[in-house]
């Protein structure tokens, strides 16, 4: 069921098993705790700028798309428990750039954070395309 987890069954490793079924371990981090954060911030009202957002959001952001990076290399290091947690950080640094963004579209926070992924992912993407054998 891709909607629980994106991942083939050789990387059923990065997922938790719930009965039948592979729920991402990173996306069960990721998902709920972005939810939470926009919930919350709306809720209380909370100011649109800070002069924190941008170097938190990137703090945020980039334990996941590390982690993820590192992935594509040594697809079975690390834990679930780590993909975890660097999932409700990257949560967390979401809910708070969509947050603005909602309100005020394409804020610097979130093109900051946009910036930051396509920095590391397109390289990755790069590396580990051109390593694939075709046929």
């Amino acid at each position: 069921m891709f909607w629980l987890s994106h991942h083939p069954p050789e990387e059923y490793d990065r997922c938790y098993r719930v009965g039948p079924l592979h729920v991402c371990a990173r996306c069960l981090g990721v998902y709920p705790t972005l939810v939470v954060m926009l919930v919350a911030l709306f809720a209380v009202r909370a100011p649109l700028e800070h002069p924190l957002d941008l170097p938190v959001v990137l703090c945020l952001t980039a334990p996941a798309t590390l982690d993820w990076a590192f992935g594509r290399f040594r697809p079975h290091a690390l834990s679930n428990l780590w993909r975890t947690f660097t999932g409700v950080l990257l949560g967390l640094a979401l809910g708070r750039s969509l947050f603005i963004h909602l309100q005020r579209p394409f804020p610097t926070v979130l093109l900051a954070q946009f910036a930051l992924v396509t920095g590391i992912v397109l390289p990755v993407i790069l590396a580990t395309y051109r390593g694939r054998p075709r046929g």
